[in-house]
C-alpha cells in the first residue's frame, strides 16, 4: 500500500499538470487553442490572397490550385472557400472562386502588408535577399492595419517592392501588370529587369547570384532550346527557360542597348584614382546603405592604398578617410578611370 507521502506528492503533481494544462487563458490548453484559431485565419488570408493572385494574373483558380497553395487536401481547400463565402469575401462561380469587393479591398490589404515587409528588409536589415519572402509571408498575417499606415510612413510611402512588384497604395490603387518576360524577347535587342519573381526560391536564388535585379539592363545575344542568352557589363551567360518567365522587362528603344563592359572598384590598381559611377542594383540594403555612409555615391573619387597580405580586405582612401572594404564589397561599386570622367566633363564643358 502507498504511503500517504507518496499519495500526497502524486496528488500535489498532478494538481500541477491540470492547472499548467487548464489554467484560464494561460494554461497549454488555451495556448492550443489560441494557435488553432490563428493557423485557421492565416490559412483563410492565404487562400483568399491566392485567389486575388490569380485574378492578377488572369490564371484560373480552381479548388486544386487552392489546396496546392496552402498545402492541403482538396476537401480541406473546399472548407476555406466556404468559410470566405460566408464572410462575404468570395463567391463560386462556374469559372471558380473569384472576389467580391470586400475580399479583393481584404487581400490588396495582405499585399501591401507583404510587399512593405520586403521593402523593409531590403532597405534597412541584412537578410538575405532569397529569404525576404518567407519572412514578410510571416508578418503579412501579424501587423495591424496602423501598424502597416506607420511602416509605409517610415520607408517614405514606397511605391514598388525589391523584386519590382507595385506596393497597393492603402487606397488599392495598383498599376496595370507588367506580362512581358524574358522568354518572349527575340535576340539583338536590349532590356531593362523590371521585376524578378521570387518563388519558387531556387529559381530566384539563382537569378540573384547571376547577378539580376530591378534596373539592371541587358542585351538578348541569342535563343534557343535551352534557354537565353544575355549579355550585362561585357559578361556573357545563359538563363534556362524556366528562369528566364521569371524574369520580367521592358524593351529598350530600338538600337538601345544594355551599358557596356563594366569596371568595378574591386578591379582598380593600388595607387589609381577611380571616379564612382554607381553601385550596383544588385547591391541592397545595409551593404547599400553602409556604402552610401562612406560617401559612395556618384562623382566621389576613390583611390585604393593598402592591400592586406591576403589581397583581400583592400583600403580605399575615400573622401579623405580610409576605408578597408572586402573584395565582394568592392564588386558592387561601378568606376571609371578618373582621368576618362575628367576628360569626358572637359569635352561637355563641364568644370
Amino acid at each position: 500500500m502507498p504511503s500517504p507521502a507518496l499519495s500526497l506528492f502524486v496528488f500535489a503533481g498532478l494538481c500541477l499538470l491540470a492547472a499548467l494544462v487548464f489554467w484560464p487563458r494561460r494554461g497549454l490548453a488555451s495556448w492550443i487553442a489560441r494557435a488553432m484559431r490563428l493557423n485557421e485565419r492565416v490559412r483563410l488570408e492565404d487562400a483568399l490572397k491566392h485567389v486575388y493572385m490569380c485574378e492578377r494574373r488572369e490564371l484560373p483558380c480552381t479548388l486544386e490550385s487552392v489546396a496546392g497553395r496552402l498545402e492541403v487536401s482538396t476537401s480541406r481547400a473546399a472548407t476555406f472557400l466556404s468559410r470566405l463565402g460566408e464572410m462575404g469575401l468570395v463567391r463560386s462561380t462556374d469559372q471558380g472562386p473569384t472576389l467580391t469587393d470586400e475580399g479583393r479591398s481584404s487581400a490588396l490589404r495582405l499585399v501591401r502588408t507583404h510587399r512593405l515587409w520586403e521593402r523593409f528588409l531590403a532597405d534597412r536589415t541584412g537578410v538575405p535577399a532569397v529569404d525576404w519572402h518567407e519572412e514578410a509571408e510571416r508578418m503579412e498575417h501579424a501587423l495591424s492595419p496602423d501598424e502597416v499606415e506607420l511602416l509605409s510612413q517610415r520607408l517614405g510611402h514606397p511605391r514598388w517592392d525589391p523584386h519590382g512588384d507595385p506596393i497597393p497604395t492603402a487606397s488599392g490603387d495598383l498599376p496595370p501588370l507588367r506580362t512581358t518576360t524574358l522568354l518572349s524577347v527575340n535576340a539583338g535587342g536590349g532590356v531593362e529587369v523590371v521585376h524578378l519573381e521570387d518563388e519558387p526560391r531556387d529559381v530566384y536564388r539563382a537569378l540573384v547570384e547571376q547577378g539580376l535585379a530591378p534596373g539592371e539592363r541587358l542585351d538578348v545575344v541569342a535563343r534557343d532550346e535551352d534557354g537565353i542568352v544575355v549579355r550585362s557589363h561585357g559578361e556573357q551567360f545563359r538563363i534556362d527557360p524556366v528562369a528566364a518567365r521569371n524574369v520580367t522587362i521592358r524593351p529598350l528603344p530600338v538600337g538601345e542597348s544594355a551599358t557596356g563592359p563594366r569596371r568595378t572598384l574591386d578591379q582598380a590598381e593600388r595607387g589609381e584614382p577611380v571616379r564612382v559611377v554607381g553601385i550596383a542594383a544588385s547591391c541592397q540594403g545595409t551593404q547599400r546603405r553602409r556604402l552610401l555612409d562612406l560617401g559612395v555615391v556618384k562623382g566621389t573619387t576613390i583611390v585604393p592604398e593598402l592591400v592586406s597580405s591576403t589581397g583581400d580586405p583592400v583600403a580605399y582612401r575615400i573622401r579623405g578617410a580610409l576605408v578597408a572594404l572586402r573584395r565582394s564589397q568592392a564588386s558592387w561599386v561601378v568606376v571609371e578611370s578618373a582621368d576618362d570622367a575628367a576628360e569626358t566633363a572637359d569635352a561637355q564643358g563641364v568644370a
